[in-house]
């Protein structure tokens, strides 16, 4: 599914992105990686078609990002309202947080973040239903909405 997943074309960004996250994003990471938070393994700077995310989980198809104040402005808005349409299109849930959350408010981060786990306790998509993907990344590459998704890429 590479049209979907980690695109090599972005590879040299993400890593570049991981070697440069924000205290936010860090402090985040530090209660989601290796597995540590309720046994879901989440990805950092993952990327979906040409977006980036800050983490990802496979199993719960869940997009988390952490917004700091590049993200207020009135075309970034547009332009993460375009790219979360494009993620909720393939059935992927995006939540989002600001940095003075996650940096002031750790534990009602981690307490939502559990909220969501508990309104999805079974895996939204296995791997084995990512097949089922397919039908609608066609519909997607046929809609007018591709030809809006193609200006917002990288």
């Amino acid at each position: 599914m590479n049209f979907l997943y980690n695109k090599s074309e972005v590879a040299d960004r993400r890593k570049e992105l991981r070697n440069r996250m924000t205290p936010a994003e860090k402090k985040l990471w530090g209660y989601l990686r290796g597995n540590w938070f309720k046994n879901f393994k989440f990805r950092r700077q993952h990327s979906i078609g040409n977006y980036i995310v800050d983490f990802y989980c496979p199993e719960l198809r869940l997009v988390i990002e952490i917004d700091g104040d590049s993200h207020f402005g009135d075309e970034a808005v547009k332009y993460d309202q375009h790219r979360e349409n494009f993620i909720k299109f393939f059935r992927i849930n995006c939540l989002r947080f600001t940095n003075q959350e996650v940096a002031k408010d750790i534990e009602g981060v981690l307490r939502k973040l559990e909220k969501f786990i508990g309104d999805h306790p079974r895996p939204l998509l296995t791997k084995e239903g990512e097949s089922e993907l397919l039908p609608l990344i066609l519909s997607f590459r046929a809609s007018e909405e591709w030809k809006g998704w193609e200006r917002f890429h990288y």
